[in-house]
């Protein structure tokens, strides 16, 4: 049992749906018994008026139907209870229960039962006002010196203090200035009322001066004020706490000396009787209530202070004494005696959860039994600790740290695409050249096996593919239920996408609370992209994939791309992307080879990925599982550097347009200052062109800022365009050394570490860090290599030159026998074998320099990609060059 937390003596639940706030809790003896026992007395916000008497028959009992005294329902919600002297000629208890538009007090009485069930209660109305404002609370006690009654004041919404001398209304007073109610609470010591006004101010109003002011009949001043007669309402003492208050508390120490708490958003102020601050508390948790009560030690005031974490803090002036938890977030707190048990701690939540707790432990009179010692043979215990250890190990290479069948039982996630476009395309207002912008539908379907919580959907592709709709909630699925949603794809842009693979993942919770997530992938068809062209007699870029197998006809591979008027001609195929682009592909007759070509190099990779992965499909419907391709032509560095350079000089671009905007922006400021200047000068003086110099500044900021977003826009095609390039030469190095899954896994992550590019973070110094980790670790030649550090921060180079080099070295240390891997100690074998040809990484530019005359006789910098044995018999088309 925690030391630190609530001790739970009596607790209950009130009713159903039901709310509570900071007023509707209150401790007193209202029936009026002498013996000193509270009553614990609730209203709600539904109306209903509960009087409880809590007597366990051991700690920790819930509520008997005997402890419930009374329960009534006013029908008018009870904003706020308090028990006090409220009716003239007897100094008796009396409930005040204030309703929004209604004040009444009523008598609580119990009459002896005849026969076993005790004592009846019953409450008898006394009086009640009804008010002309809404009102928000009240406060009660000896107004202006009073003997043996109470009075009562309510604030209403609109800021007025309305005065009733128990049976009769005495005056009402409008509060200056003011907007929102606050907290109010009456001091007797000093004869005022402290309230905490909108302007985040504590306001103190003796009472004399509200009732000597100017009656309150409407807020605004009239005639008589004006000419002086009437007093008018002036606050006696002020003081900014700058934070809205939840409550006010006076606690007096004895006749002499009292203290005011105010609890704030994250402070909570004890000030003095004048408002000077005594001290102040910053608080570590969102407050929710707090009540001080005077300590047992001379001097000092305890405080109760309950926070939106579960917890109530016990504070000796500033000084934490003990911190308890309790099971839910209190709204009011009270202490007092109940059932001859002093210092109970009566919370109450706003959803009805009532608590009597007091603080410590129960003493516990278990004792352990005593352990039978004996001898430990440590020998024994240090081999059943290597297999339970060889055990856990064999576990997590096998399965990882968790067991996957339990996650792809919860939830199965599946994906289909349309085999055909929609016939109403959702790309609205969309169009590329003439082209009109085709739509197609993918719906995922969820199947769940137990029951799912806060189930999440999102869908991502890759830009300029825009989706209908890429979010889609769930708050529950019950067991064995099925959901399926449907979104459409299209393309929203001249660029094309550096793939067509979209990714769904769906998080949700367990039933025990435990968060998952699964993800499922889906493939989108070529034609929603491209559509049949013409194939192209000429082309700048050319790239040749030799197979193992002999080829296929490429009608066979690309039947939604037959040319009608061709068909003659099985092994061209022509292709047009949206954006205007042309690609042919040809198939070789006898040579067991396809040539892609095109005016674009990027163009060049979703053909090239595509005829790979539709080759793989075609040969294992076949039944032939040793289908291989490969690359032998030298690699196309040089046309992916253009691209790098490309992309780099407009990011370069970028930041000087928007450093030359934000002059422009500073200087348009600053002749704005200088014009107003002008202008409010009672002198006249003249404009000295200020006026012209201000035209022309707007039209140079109106500039810039269209030329940053058309750089931004370039920008964005630049970058789709070089990820599509990355992907095709990491294709490209992936058969051309026959790497396998996992080895191409890292050349991507190491490529491709971005899914966006932006100022602070670029694609280039986050590759290049990368490459270098590369370099420096699993293709290293020697352990210095490998000691060496990398800068921890990335910023923007100065030009590409570096990360050129870097990536012309990673091809140079592959093509040598390097293989790429995670661990070091498995790269440490490596580099016996790797041929001796094999360099350091560069540290200065003449090493630099060397390496790349070195690789200059492996890497080619021509753009006509083909391998130097001629096609033979390729095509009959007129005008295909070899």
């Amino acid at each position: 049992m925690s030391l630190f937390k609530a001790r739970d003596w009596w607790s209950t639940v009130l009713g159903e749906k039901e709310e509570f706030d900071q007023g509707c809790l209150c401790l007193a003896d209202v029936d009026n018994t002498g013996n000193g026992q509270d009553k614990v007395i609730v209203g709600s916000f539904m109306g209903y008026l509960r009087i409880f008497n809590p007597h366990p028959v051991k700690t920790g009992d819930g509520a008997q139907a005997e402890d419930l005294l009374l329960e009534v329902h006013l029908r008018d919600p009870i904003l706020q209870v308090e028990v006090g002297k409220f009716v003239s000629g007897t100094e008796m208890l009396h409930l005040a229960v204030l309703h929004s538009r209604k004040l009444c007090v009523y008598s609580v009485s119990g009459s002896l039962g005849n026969v076993e069930h005790g004592t009846q209660y019953q409450i008898k109305l006394m009086y009640e006002h009804n008010l002309q404002r809404t009102a928000c609370n009240m406060t009660y006690g000896s107004f202006g010196g009073v003997k043996g009654r109470d009075l009562i004041c309510i604030q209403s919404m609109d800021g007025m203090l309305m005065v009733f001398e128990q049976e009769s209304y005495a005056f009402g007073r409008f509060l200056p200035g003011s907007l929102l109610p606050g907290p109010l609470a009456y001091s007797s010591r000093t004869d005022s009322f402290i309230t905490v006004s909108s302007c985040r101010q504590v306001e103190s109003y003796k009472y004399q001066v509200l009732a000597f002011a100017t009656d309150a009949d409407k807020r605004q001043e009239t005639e008589q004020q004006k000419l002086g007669s009437g007093k008018r309402l002036v606050v006696d003492w002020t003081l900014n706490i700058g934070e809205q208050a939840l409550d006010i508390c006076i606690v007096s120490f004895n006749q002499s000396a009292s203290s005011v708490f105010v609890l704030g958003e994250r402070n909570f102020f004890c000030l003095k009787d004048n408002g000077q601050i005594r001290f102040m508390k910053k608080l570590d948790c969102s407050p929710s209530c707090f009540l001080p009560y005077c300590s047992v030690s001379e001097g000092t005031i305890n405080t109760l202070i309950g926070n939106h974490s579960n917890m109530l803090h016990v504070y000796q002036d500033v000084t934490l004494k003990w911190a308890t938890q309790l099971p839910h977030i209190p709204v009011a707190v009270r202490v007092g005696c109940l059932h001859d048990l002093k210092g109970v701690i009566v919370t109450l939540s706003d959803d009805g959860h009532l608590q009597c707790s007091y603080l410590g432990t129960d003493p516990s009179l278990f004792q352990a039994p005593k352990v039978e010692s004996r001898e430990l043979n440590y020998d024994e215990l240090d081999i059943e600790l290597k297999e339970l250890q060889k055990i856990i190990k064999d576990v997590n290479k096998s399965q990882g740290v968790w067991p996957m069948t339990e996650r792809e039982d919860d939830l199965k996630v599946s994906a289909m695409v349309s085999p055909n476009f929609d016939s109403v395309s959702q790309s609205t207002d969309v169009e590329v050249g003439a082209d009109l912008v085709p739509s197609v539908t993918v719906k995922v379907t969820l199947q769940n096996r137990v029951t799912l919580q806060k189930i999440r959907l999102s869908v991502y592709v890759q830009p300029p593919l825009v989706l209908t709709c890429d979010q889609f909630t769930f708050e529950f699925m019950a067991p064995e239920m099925t959901r399926t949603v449907g979104f459409s794809v299209y393309l929203k842009g001249s660029c094309l996408p550096p793939e067509l693979e979209g990714n769904t993942v769906v998080s949700y919770s367990r039933p025990t609370g435990i968060p998952r997530v699964s993800q499922c992938k889906f493939r989108l068809p070529l034609k929603l992209i491209c559509l049949p062209g013409q194939p192209s007699k000429t082309a700048s870029h050319k790239l040749t994939i030799d197979t193992n197998k002999s080829p296929v006809s490429l009608l066979s591979l690309f039947p939604g791309f037959a040319n009608q008027s061709e068909d003659d001609q099985v092994n061209v195929m022509g292709f047009r992307f949206l954006g205007g682009s042309r690609v042919t592909l040809l198939a070789s007759k006898t040579s067991q080879r396809y040539r892609i070509q095109s005016e674009q190099f990027e163009d060049l990779w979703l053909i090239t990925n595509e005829l790979i992965i539709r080759l793989q499909e075609y040969f294992e419907k076949q039944g032939i599982k040793d289908f291989a391709c490969s690359f032998s032509g030298s690699m196309p560095l040089q046309e992916y550097f253009e691209l790098i350079d490309h992309h780099f000089e407009l990011r370069t671009n970028g930041e000087k347009l928007e450093e030359l905007l934000s002059e422009r922006a500073v200087q348009f400021r600053a002749i704005q200052r200088r014009l107003l200047t002008r202008f409010k000068d009672k002198t006249p003086a003249p404009l000295q062109h200020l006026d012209t110099l201000l035209d022309g500044t707007y039209k140079q900021v109106i500039a810039l800022a269209d030329a940053v977003e058309e750089n931004q826009d370039n920008l964005f095609q630049s970058f789709t365009r070089l990820k599509s390039a990355t992907h095709l030469v990491i294709l490209l190095i992936g058969l051309w050394q026959k790497l396998s899954a996992d080895q191409i896994a890292i050349l991507e992550a190491a490529f491709l570490p971005l899914q966006q590019d932006t100022q602070e973070l670029g694609w280039e110094e986050t590759v290049d860090a990368a490459i270098s980790h590369l370099l420096k670790t699993c293709l290293s030649k020697s352990s210095k290599e490998q000691a060496l550090n990398l800068s921890s921060q990335l910023s923007t180079p100065k030009d590409t030159s570096r990360l050129k080099k870097h990536i012309t070295l990673l091809c140079d240390r592959l093509a040598k026998g390097g293989r790429l891997c995670l661990s070091t100690d498995a790269a440490a074998p490596q580099t016996m074998v790797m041929p001796g040809g094999c360099a350091t990484i560069p540290e200065s530019d003449l090493e630099e320099r060397s390496v790349e005359q070195d690789s200059s006789e492996l890497f080619t910098n021509h753009k006509h990609l083909i391998v130097e044995t001629p096609m033979p018999e390729v095509s009959p088309l007129q005008g295909v060059s070899e």
